[in-house]
C-alpha cells in the first residue's frame, strides 16, 4: 500500500470549473479501491465553505511566510467514503466569487502551495507520491526540492505532475520568487523557472517533477511541437523520457443512464432506443423545441471559447439549420459566441435552443436525450464530454486532436468497429461533411446507427485502466517493480 497525496485547485463534488475537477472527484477513489492510502488537498473556496463547512473537522492553525509576513493557515478535514480531503482556508485569498482570474493569483497559489508543504510537517504525514495538477501546484516539486532538501522526510517524496491544459501556465513576475515563494533567484538565472522574463509555475512543474503526465497519449505528443507546445515545447522535449499520456476516465456511477436520477427514463443498452426517445421528448418539451422523438437531436455541452471549436459551428449555422435536425447548446464563455447563438435561437425557434450558463441536471438530460454530440475542438488535452456521451449512447462527432483522437474511433462499416464520427482538419467544411454523413446514417442506415451506439456504450470509459497506468508510474518511481 502506498501513501498518495493529490494536490489540486478544484475537485468534485466540492467545486468545478473544468475537467480537472472531474479527475479529482474520481481518480482518488480508484486508487482507494486498489488498497492505497489516498488523500487530497485543495483550497477552501467560498462556495465550498457555504455548502460543506459544517461537515468539516478543524485540525489546526499554523503559518507560512508570504510577503515577508507570517500568514495564518486554517486546516480542515473531511473523510469522504474513505478518501481524506484537506482544505486550506484563508478567507482573503479564497473566499471570493470566482476561483481564478485575479491580479494576485500568483500570491494566492504561492500561499496554497507553501501551506500544503507545511501541512505535511504539521500532521507528520509524508506521502510517498505527491501527485500535483496544473499550474496552481506546479511550484510544489520545486519548493520541495529547493527549500526542503535538507529534510529527509521531504526528500523521500516522489513527484508526479499532470498537465491538464498547457495553455494555462501561471506566469508571473520574478519578484514572486523571493517575496512569496522564498526561492533563490538562481532558479531564475539558471532557467529552471524563467519564462518570458518572469517565472512560470507550469514550467517549474515540468522541470522539477520526477514524472510528467498529460491526459492523453496524443496530447503528450502534440505538446512537444511548436504548434501545441505553448512555447514550452523545447522543455517538454527535453523531459520527453519522463513524459507520458494517460487518458482520463469518468465516474461511471455518477454518469450512468441506468440509474441517473436527473433523466426521466433510465435505460441500458438493451432498451436504449426507447429510453432515448422518452428523454428526447421530455427535453424538447422543457426547452420549447418541436416535439418529435424521431428528429435527430444534436447536443453541445461546452465552454464557449476558441479552443472548443464553436467558431466552426457558428460558420456553418446556416447549413446546420437547413438539416432535419435540432440543436441544443449548453454553455457560456465568449460574449460574441453567446450573442451568435442567441441570434440563431431567435431565428430558429423550435429547432435551436441555447441555454446560456451551466446546469448540472440539464447536462445529464442533454447527454441522455441527444443522438449526436458535437465536439469540434481546435485542441483537446483529453475531453470528458465525449466519454460521457458514449456512456449514454450518444455518438460523438469530434475533431481528431488530443484525447478526442485517442478515445473516439470513426466507424468502419466493413469491420463494424468504431464508436463515433471524426474529421481531421480544423475546417468547418470538413466538419459539415462528416455531419452530413452522420445525419444520413441516422435516417437512412438504422442498422449501422444501432451498431455504432452499441459500440459506444460498450466502450470502457471508466478509470480502471488509467488508474492502473498511474499506479505503474508510481511503482516505478518507488522501485516496486
Amino acid at each position: 500500500m502506498s501513501r498518495i497525496l493529490l494536490v489540486a485547485s478544484e475537485g468534485l463534488p466540492f467545486i468545478k470549473s473544468g475537467g480537472l475537477a472531474d479527475v479529482i472527484g474520481s481518480l482518488p477513489y480508484e486508487f482507494k479501491k486498489k488498497g492505497h492510502d489516498v488523500r487530497v488537498v485543495m483550497p477552501l473556496y467560498k462556495k465550498i465553505a457555504i455548502n460543506w463547512h459544517d461537515q468539516f473537522l478543524y485540525l489546526r492553525t499554523y503559518t507560512v511566510n508570504i510577503n515577508y509576513q507570517e500568514v495564518n493557515v486554517n486546516l480542515w478535514q473531511l473523510d469522504r467514503d474513505g478518501v481524506i480531503f484537506y482544505f486550506i482556508e484563508h478567507a482573503g485569498y479564497f473566499e471570493r466569487e470566482g476561483m481564478y482570474g485575479y491580479v494576485d493569483d500568483g500570491e494566492r497559489f504561492a500561499y496554497f502551495q507553501k501551506a500544503v508543504l507545511e501541512m505535511l510537517n504539521q500532521l507528520d504525514y509524508f506521502p510517498e507520491i505527491m501527485h500535483t495538477h496544473d499550474w496552481h501546484t506546479g511550484m510544489i516539486p520545486a519548493l520541495c526540492k529547493e527549500n526542503y532538501n535538507h529534510d529527509y522526510r521531504y526528500r523521500g517524496i516522489k513527484h508526479v505532475y499532470t498537465i491538464h491544459n498547457l495553455a494555462y501556465q501561471g506566469n508571473f513576475g520574478p519578484e514572486m520568487l523571493d517575496s512569496c515563494l522564498g526561492l533563490g533567484y538562481y532558479v531564475f538565472d539558471n532557467g529552471n523557472v524563467r519564462f518570458d522574463g518572469g517565472i512560470s509555475y507550469m514550467k517549474a512543474g515540468i522541470v522539477y517533477a520526477d514524472k510528467i503526465t498529460t491526459v492523453s497519449p496524443s496530447y503528450a505528443e502534440e505538446i512537444k511541437t511548436p504548434q501545441f507546445g505553448e512555447r514550452l515545447d523545447s522543455v517538454l522535449r527535453f523531459r520527453s523520457a519522463d513524459l507520458c499520456g494517460v487518458v482520463n476516465g469518468i465516474d461511471t456511477d455518477l454518469w450512468n443512464p441506468k440509474t441517473d436520477p436527473s433523466i426521466v427514463k433510465n435505460y441500458t443498452l438493451q432498451n436504449v432506443r426507447k429510453g432515448k426517445a422518452a428523454n428526447k421528448v421530455a427535453l424538447q418539451e422543457s426547452l420549447g423545441l418541436e416535439v418529435d422523438e424521431n428528429k435527430m437531436l444534436i447536443g453541445i455541452v461546452s465552454r464557449l471559447t476558441w479552443q472548443k471549436g464553436i467558431y466552426l459551428v457558428i460558420e456553418q449555422l446556416f447549413n446546420i439549420c437547413n438539416q432535419p435536425i435540432q440543436l441544443v447548446v449548453l454553455g457560456s464563455g465568449e460574449v460574441g459566441l453567446e450573442d451568435k447563438l442567441r441570434e440563431a435561437e431567435a431565428n430558429n425557434k423550435g429547432k435551436i435552443c441555447f441555454y446560456n450558463g451551466y446546469s448540472e441536471e440539464l447536462s445529464h438530460q442533454i447527454y441522455a436525450a441527444s443522438d449526436l454530440f458535437l465536439m469540434p475542438s481546435l485542441f483537446e488535452p483529453c475531453g470528458i464530454s465525449q466519454l460521457i456521451s458514449m456512456r449514454y449512447g450518444t455518438l460523438p462527432l469530434v475533431r481528431e486532436t488530443g484525447g478526442l483522437r485517442d478515445t473516439v474511433i470513426p466507424y468502419n462499416e466493413y469491420t463494424q468497429e468504431g464508436n463515433g464520427f471524426s474529421f481531421t482538419n480544423y475546417n468547418s467544411n470538413d466538419m459539415m461533411h462528416v455531419l452530413w454523413e452522420a445525419i444520413d446514417c441516422y435516417y437512412n442506415k438504422p442498422d449501422m446507427w444501432k451498431q455504432i451506439v452499441k459500440n459506444a456504450m460498450k466502450t470502457d470509459v471508466s478509470w480502471e485502466k488509467s488508474a492502473e497506468f498511474y499506479l505503474g508510474i508510481f511503482r516505478e518511481l518507488l522501485g516496486q517493480w
